[in-house]
């Protein structure tokens, strides 16, 4: 008896990849808290540091001018477009995985959130947004002072 290595069909391929994506959109808690006029959900990473919070979204694609970041009520939104890529007369495409479009993500920030320090950066495709914590009131110690008596 031979033993033969199966190989999927590359139609089985792309259809199961298919699948897996429509499954990943559907189950994905960002797509799930997203508003209605999102066109596609960025990945983001939200990391907490001794000093800050940081926001990292993958925006490959999409200019700096097109990008818009607001704070209010203890909420941080970033809303932006992602533009379609030209295409030429005559041409067409034979594959577009790649989404365009609006999209829009929110996050609540803790109290402890500095919201008149945040500042944005982007590099290589991420959006980095820096938070600021508060600066906390260290415990310290009262005396009490008892009364002289005279």
């Amino acid at each position: 008896m031979n033993v033969v290595r199966y190989r999927h069909a590359p139609r089985q391929v792309a259809r199961q990849q298919q699948i897996n994506q429509l499954f990943e959109h559907f189950f994905d808690k960002g797509a799930a808290n997203a508003p209605v006029d999102a066109q596609w959900v960025p990945s983001v990473d939200v990391r907490e540091e001794a000093n800050r919070f940081v926001i990292l979204a993958d925006l490959p694609g999409v200019a700096a001018e097109a990008i818009e970041i607001q704070m209010d009520k203890g909420v941080l939104s970033i809303k932006g477009e992602r533009a379609n890529p030209p295409v030429g007369e005559g041409e067409k495409y034979s594959r577009n995985e790649r989404r365009q479009g609006r999209f829009h993500r929110e996050f609540a920030l803790p109290d402890s959130a500095d919201a008149d320090g945040i500042v944005a950066s982007g590099s290589n495709g991420v959006l980095e947004i820096s938070i600021p914590k508060k600066a906390q009131s260290t415990p310290r110690r009262i005396q009490v002072v008892a009364p002289s008596v005279q």
